[in-house]
């Protein structure tokens, strides 16, 4: 009698999700389904200036993506490779909007590969409705008073406009 052997596949989606945006849930909501277990990594990178701690992506990413039972959110520093091979993980998600972010994502890939060459990177093209969307046109947008609901969806939008007034009574 033989035994089956179960193989849980794990994927990464890794980000600094300063915020969280509809074009980076549109990424988690595709990938996840292709994966037992799907990881979104907040990536904790002490030398940029952050609107939001860690904790508190983690926070907004897990409200978003509630109704993913196999998505796991998590903050993480060091490097991906090294994360990627202690927690076995089979894949590293990239969004793609553009070619730019193809180029800087091939050598992030090929960097990755020769760290961890047992984890794959798979590249996903951003929805076309969404590709102009990034973290940092919804910071400036909202630094200005804007309207970001268009970008995030609407708890994290509430979040960043807290954010900004918040700063704006400290300055």
């Amino acid at each position: 009698m033989s035994r089956k052997s179960t193989v849980i596949r794990r994927g990464l989606f890794p980000g600094s999700f300063d915020p969280v945006t509809l074009g980076h849930l549109d990424v988690i909501r595709r990938a996840a389904p292709l994966f037992d277990e799907f990881y979104v990594g907040v990536f904790v990178n002490p030398s940029k200036k952050e609107l939001f701690f860690p904790e508190e992506r983690v926070k907004m990413i897990q409200t978003a993506t509630a109704d993913l039972p196999q998505v796991r959110v998590i903050a993480f520093d060091g490097l991906l490779a090294d994360w990627c091979r202690a927690h076995k993980i089979d894949a590293v998600v990239r969004g793609l909007r553009s070619t730019a972010d193809f180029e800087y994502e091939w050598a992030m890939a090929q960097t990755n590969r020769m760290l961890a060459p047992e984890t794959e990177t798979v590249f996903l093209a951003s929805s076309a409705a969404l590709s102009h969307t990034s973290s940092s046109t919804v910071r400036e947008i909202a630094s200005f008073g804007g309207d970001i609901s268009g970008f995030v969806p609407p708890a994290v939008a509430s979040a960043v406009y807290a954010k900004y007034q918040e700063r704006n009574k400290e300055g």
